[in-house]
């Protein structure tokens, strides 16, 4: 997960809404809802490359998938699909992103449209009968 969250960290900051966005703002991204799918083992000190892409955004909310690979292999190790929303540090509850913040999700929406969805993408979690 500490991978997951330093690449999360990594595209808010690429995207205009990291640090800065944070102070001038008063606004962060809240993790709303997270899944995680397991599908191939790594031990400590193996290395892994994040890909991350933007599976959709609206005014107050960014959906991200994250694909961790373990460096020399081709399958994925795992996917999180996570949802965030945009909240006020003032007032706690979620709020519409800036002009300038919105319009950057959407141009890298619109590129990352471009890109094949990540596998098993919206799965609900349960017991199969």
């Amino acid at each position: 997960l500490v991978m997951f969250d330093a690449a999360s960290d990594a595209v808010f900051e690429a995207l205009g809404i990291g640090q800065d966005y944070r102070r001038t703002a008063d606004s962060t991204c809240f993790a709303a809802e997270t899944h995680l799918v397991y599908e191939q083992e790594m031990n400590v000190g193996d290395w892994a490359r994040i890909l991350t892409t933007i599976i959709d955004v609206d005014t107050k909310r960014l959906h991200l998938a994250h694909e961790m690979v373990q460096e020399g292999k081709a399958a994925r190790a795992c996917l999180q699909e996570i949802m965030f929303v945009n909240v006020s540090l003032t007032t706690r509850r979620v709020v519409p992103w800036t002009a300038l913040a919105l319009e950057s999700l959407q141009a890298a929406l619109a590129a990352h449209n471009a890109l094949p969805r990540p596998a098993k993408l919206g799965r609900a979690i349960g017991i199969r009968r």
